[in-house]
């Protein structure tokens, strides 16, 4: 992924691992096998493992490259589109990715793939349309139930499943790619796409994602500078415990277009939840401060990341959105994008740090600060 080039003598190309421990994962959990690209090319492109799908002859990255680091990766993708297996129909947005639990009854000829596929024929009939996905709003469907009862909650509005089936296991290599001219990206939270028709795996899925996947201490630790800093200015204004309340303000190319609301009437529907006098930490994309205007003269102290770059001095700039939401994530109160993933994950690490009872990995970053 590309980064932000202004910045000069700084990263602007990144991987997973550059955002996410992945290695460390790996490391962590035998079954959790990871290659880099450049591993993937040379164990199995250049060995002649790698089949064209149109000439069914064994086909080759651009150039015999291996090593994509650095470079133009268009002609790479474009050659992994011709070699690997691709669900062009699996669409967040209009399905859900549906994981059988494996098991088979030889006995009886029937396996669980099969009652997923009479599930999905029941759910095209009477999935729930969005209204009526609100019936479940702090009415959620035990972890335990049956697979029928926690499918339709988790449809959403949508009208099928997506199956991985033998077919898709069957194949060398699966590629889930992002493509704009075909319209295909996951931009979705994990648990809002993926279905696993045994709710033991799903919890597992889930647990796994909490506790490891986290962002680096790179990130964990300057976010910590800024929420201690937070909290020293909140409390020479005189909150005990140095308390400040949080928002997440979408602006730039948010495409849905009914959510850019004015800062005025911002205030006026979050009057009733924030607290006059209190600190509030904006994480946002507009650059113009002058919107918030309309809030900071309701009678609030109004910060940004902005006001804190003397504590990030060394850290790359392409990290400051991942630092946005660790200090978002904080607050006491906090109010963001009903559509936006960006809102979203802050709201899932509030819920892991109110909810958990302990720390899988404490940081210890500099100053003796820590983000938990």
């Amino acid at each position: 992924k590309k980064g932000n080039p202004h910045e000069e003598h700084q990263r602007t190309d990144f991987d997973f691992a550059h955002f996410f421990p992945m290695h460390q994962m790996a490391r962590e959990h035998q079954a959790l096998d990871l290659l880099t690209m450049r591993e993937f090319l040379e164990i199995e492109a250049m060995t002649g493992n790698m089949v064209d799908k149109v000439t069914g002859k064994a086909s080759f990255p651009p150039d015999n490259r291996t090593d994509w680091d650095g470079q133009n990766v268009v002609p790479l993708k474009e050659w992994l589109r011709n070699v690997t297996y691709i669900e062009h129909y699996w669409k967040p947005e209009s399905c859900l990715a549906a994981f059988s639990s494996g098991k088979r009854d030889d006995a009886t000829t029937t396996d669980d793939l099969a009652v997923l596929r009479d599930l999905q024929h029941d759910m095209g009939t009477v999935a729930s349309p969005p209204a009526l996905a609100k019936q479940y709003r702090g009415h959620p469907v035990g972890v335990d139930a049956p697979a029928k009862d926690r499918l339709h909650e988790n449809m959403a509005g949508r009208k099928k499943l997506c199956l991985y089936d033998e077919h898709m296991q069957s194949q060398r290599v699966v590629h889930f790619m992002c493509y704009h001219k075909m319209r295909v990206r996951y931009l979705v939270h994990f648990y809002a796409f993926l279905f696993f028709q045994d709710w033991r795996q799903d919890l597992w899925m889930k647990r796994f994602m909490r506790d490891h996947m986290r962002y680096i201490d790179e990130i964990q630790c300057a976010a910590a500078r800024v929420v201690a800093a937070l909290r020293d200015r909140a409390t020479k204004r005189g909150w005990e415990h140095g308390n400040f309340d949080t928002m997440h303000i979408r602006r730039g190319d948010f495409q849905f277009k009914d959510t850019r609301i004015e800062a005025a009437q911002i205030l006026k529907n979050s009057k009733d939840v924030l607290t006059v006098n209190k600190t509030i930490f904006i994480a946002t994309d507009e650059r113009n401060k002058a919107f918030f205007d309309p809030i900071r003269g309701g009678g609030y102290d109004i910060v940004f990341l902005d006001d804190f770059v003397h504590l990030l001095k060394g850290v790359n700039t392409n990290y400051y959105g991942m630092i946005d939401q660790l200090v978002a994530s904080r607050g006491d109160v906090f109010l963001g994008c009903w559509h936006s993933t960006f809102t979203g994950f802050i709201m899932r690490m509030r819920g892991v740090r109110r909810t958990i009872n302990f720390v899988v990995r404490i940081m210890k970053c500099v100053g003796n600060t820590s983000l938990f």
